[in-house]
This record gives structure tokens, C-alpha cells and sequence, in this order.
């Protein structure tokens, strides 16, 4: 089943047997549970979306158009599910990029080199509230992006927006981030 592509596994699925769908559970159980809890910034309610994530997925299984690219169609899924679920909480301020472990890689030619811990948390705690503050229709294409590791063409079918908007967002969002960060003291580049 390994050597199956998805969309090949999507369709085994729907023409001999159910039981397959574990394996498209298994290979999208950690990416959308990680993009799902960037977004919300709750571990255990991304749990629960997830949950609700395969659960259409499966009912709607015989809707995807295998010409399209699956991943690209159960990201829209989870993102659908996100967004909903903000909507319904109405903490959008409360939702920012929680995991920060990779935030290293975002920032570039940080002050020399970050040896202190303490500095380190410093930081991230700085980032994480310039990204409370950066508004969704920029902070999701950057998670996308840059923590998802999704092309310009993935994100656009993930967020139906054009190619050009999702190069657009992601530039605009680095720059509105840089100067949040600037403004609130920080001299972090991003």
C-alpha cells in the first residue's frame, strides 16, 4: 500500500475495500493534528477536528475527483473544520502559532547566535505575540507555507485563493510580522 500514491489509494478505497482507509489515516494523522493545532492553538479540541476531518473525509470519499490532488482536497477538509470551529469559539485574538519549534528557520540572521535558553524563550514568546496579532488571511498561508512545507499551488486549492494572492499573502505577512515584531521592541528579521 506504501507504493500507492494517494489518489491510486482513494480509489482502491472506494472500489474494493474499506478497510483500506486506515492507510490514508496513517499517512495524514500527524500532518493535519500539527496543521490543525497551528491553527487553533488548542491540542485537544485539533484532536477532536481531526476526528471530525476523517469522518467527512470518509462520507464524502466517492465526491473527490481523482483528477485533483488529494492532499490538496483533505487540507481544504481540515482548514474548512478550523475555521469553523474559530468561527464558533470567536477567539480569533486567543489563536497563534503555538509550536515554535521550528521558528529558528523563520527567522534569519537572528543577532549572531542564540546560546542562552532563556534568551531563546525570549523570543519565541516576542514571535508568538506578533502573531497574535497578524490577521488569519496572512498567519494560515505562512503555516501552510513555512510549517506545512505546501507549494503556492497546494495552498490555493487548500484556501481557494489564486497562486498569485497565496505569494502575495505570504509576502505581505512576513513584512506585517517584521513590523509587528519591530514595533513591539523587537529587532527580530523575519
Amino acid at each position: 500500500m506504501k507504493n500507492l500514491s494517494d489518489e491510486e489509494l482513494v480509489e482502491k478505497v472506494r472500489k474494493e475495500d474499506s478497510e483500506l482507509y486506515a492507510e490514508i489515516v496513517k499517512r495524514y494523522q500527524q500532518k493535519l493534528y500539527r496543521y490543525l493545532r497551528y491553527l487553533t492553538n488548542r491540542p485537544s479540541e485539533a484532536e477532536d477536528l481531526l476526528q471530525d476531518v476523517f469522518i467527512k473525509t470518509y462520507r464524502n470519499l466517492f465526491d473527490f475527483d481523482g483528477k485533483r490532488k488529494f492532499s490538496s482536497w483533505i487540507y481544504r477538509i481540515a482548514h474548512n473544520e478550523g475555521v469553523n470551529f474559530i468561527k464558533k469559539t470567536s477567539r480569533r485574538k486567543e489563536i497563534f502559532l503555538n509550536n515554535l519549534e521550528n521558528i529558528d528557520s523563520a527567522l534569519h540572521n537572528q543577532n549572531n547566535a542564540i546560546e542562552d535558553s532563556l534568551a531563546k524563550e525570549e523570543i519565541r514568546e516576542k514571535v508568538k505575540q506578533c502573531l497574535d496579532e497578524l490577521e488569519t488571511k496572512y498567519r494560515e498561508p505562512l503555516i501552510l507555507y513555512y510549517f506545512e512545507d505546501k507549494s503556492y499551488r497546494e495552498i490555493s486549492d487548500i484556501l481557494r485563493i489564486p497562486a498569485k494572492t497565496v505569494g502575495t499573502f505570504i509576502f505581505r505577512g512576513k513584512r506585517i510580522l517584521k513590523a509587528i515584531c519591530q514595533k513591539k521592541g523587537g529587532n527580530l528579521i523575519v
